[in-house]
C-alpha cells in the first residue's frame, strides 16, 4: 500500500460505477416482494473505481429461496463481520463497511408482481394446470422485464449518511 492508498482513500467515495448482473437485479427485486427478507445487491471494500455488486441476503434467512439460487451462479454472501460492522472511524485503519443497494433503486419502471390470484382471476375457465402455465410465464414475462429496465446510474447510500452517484453496467 502506497501512501496515498490508505484506508480512507479507499472509501465508497472512490466508486465511478458498479457492475451488475441483470439476473441478480431481477431475483433479488423478486425475493424481496415475495418474501419478509432483505435481499440486496452488495459492494464489498477495499473499493475502487469501478466495483461487481453481488446477490446478498440481509439477516437470519439463508440457504433457500430465490435469493440463493441466482440465475448467474452468484451464491447470497455472509454477514459482514463484527470488525467490519463498524466502518473506518476518524483515526481508524478498519475497512469500511459494504454498501448495500437496493434492488428497487436498480430498475426503472418495473412492472407490478405478477400475483397468483390476478393470475386466476385473468383465466377463470382454465383447469389448474393451465393456470399454473401461465402464472409461470407471467413471472417469467416480468423478470424479462425487469432484466431489461436495469437504471444508469444509481444513488448509494455511502454508510455516513451520505449517498454517491455512480454508473451502473448491466452485465448478461
Amino acid at each position: 500500500m502506497t501512501d496515498d492508498e490508505s484506508p480512507a482513500s479507499a472509501g465508497p467515495d472512490r466508486l465511478r460505477s458498479i457492475a451488475v448482473h441483470r439476473d441478480d437485479v431481477a431475483t433479488a427485486l423478486e425475493a424481496t416482494l415475495r418474501s419478509d427478507r432483505e435481499v440486496v445487491l452488495r459492494v464489498t471494500p477495499p473499493f475502487s473505481g469501478r466495483m461487481r455488486a453481488r446477490l446478498h441476503s440481509v439477516g437470519p434467512a439463508s440457504g433457500s429461496g430465490p435469493a440463493s439460487e441466482s440465475g448467474s451462479g452468484a451464491a447470497s454472501e455472509s454477514e459482514p463481520t463484527a470488525e467490519h460492522e463498524g466502518g473506518a472511524e476518524s483515526g481508524s485503519t478498519a475497512e469500511p463497511s459494504p454498501l448495500h443497494v437496493d434492488p428497487q433503486s436498480l430498475v426503472a419502471d418495473a412492472p407490478p408482481y405478477p400475483e397468483v390470484d390476478q393470475t386466476a382471476a385473468d383465466h377463470p375457465d382454465t383447469d389448474v394446470d393451465t393456470r399454473r402455465e401461465r402464472h409461470t410465464e407471467a413471472v417469467e414475462a416480468w423478470r424479462t422485464a425487469v432484466r431489461g429496465s436495469v437504471v444508469d446510474t444509481v444513488s448509494i447510500e455511502a454508510g455516513d449518511g451520505e449517498s454517491i452517484d455512480v454508473d451502473v453496467t448491466a452485465l448478461g
